[in-house]
């Protein structure tokens, strides 16, 4: 489900209009749209790494936050799990702290047979993720989305240092964390990708040579937007 609107920049305030503008304006509902998300970039997934759903092990490890990142994360895992691979989410916030979209995702996948493991109260994070996830092939970064514009607090920055001390290949779900989606920069510690895949448009900071060693190779994600509403809204600025 890969985008048509490519080489379209959009900062994070325009990103946040766009998707304001599809469930406000044009009556999409937000929770298909993280259903999109998350399928789409499944499908991508297994673009790259057909041979996914052969593994027997728990090859793909999504770690999770709190937010609609986590909760893209949350569909990603379901329709993995749906085309025959076999993930596990490593839960970085509390439970108790998910809400809207992403807790109703999270209260699916719980239900199903994919095992997902709350890491939130861990006392030595790494240890933990050494013995989850530290055999994977792949490691989601599903932690912090574009929203973030501070550097990454614990436990994600110690979640981001044990990524990318890794020998799994990296996916990143809209941004790696701990990159300025509008500057292109990262904060004290940002993951390195692989892959990213960014949802409806690129974003503004992901064309600056900074972003490159981050990004990885860069994926836009359709989730359903019509291409109108981005051209509606560049449109009201220029």
């Amino acid at each position: 489900m890969l985008s048509h609107m490519d080489g379209i920049f959009l900062t994070r305030a325009q990103s946040r209009a766009v998707d304001a503008l599809a469930v406000e304006g044009y009556g999409m509902a937000s929770i298909v749209l993280m259903e999109n998300a998350g399928r789409g970039i499944a499908e991508v997934l297994l673009d790259i790494d057909p041979a996914l759903p052969e593994v027997l092990a728990h090859p793909v490890a999504i770690l999770c936050g709190k937010g609609n990142n986590g909760g893209d994360g949350f569909v990603m895992a379901r329709y993995l799990r749906i085309f025959g691979a076999r993930p596990k989410v490593l839960l970085l916030a509390p439970p108790g702290q998910l809400r809207g979209d992403a807790l109703s995702n999270f209260e699916i996948l719980r239900r199903m047979d994919v095992p997902l493991t709350d890491l939130s109260s861990t006392a030595d994070l790494t240890a933990a993720l050494d013995a989850e996830a530290s055999t994977a092939r792949w490691l989601v970064d599903a932690m912090l989305g574009t929203g973030v514009q501070t550097a990454p607090r614990e436990p994600y920055h110690a979640a981001i240092g044990w990524a990318n001390e890794q020998a799994g290949l990296r996916l990143a779900v809209d941004v790696p964390s701990g990159l300025d989606c509008d500057t292109g920069e990262p904060y004290a510690c940002a993951v390195r990708a692989d892959h990213t895949c960014t949802l409806v448009t690129a974003k503004t900071g992901f064309a600056r040579p900074s972003a490159a060693q981050y990004l990885g190779q860069l994926h836009v994600v359709s989730i359903g937007i019509p291409p109108q509403i981005p051209a509606e809204l560049l449109s009201r600025h220029s």
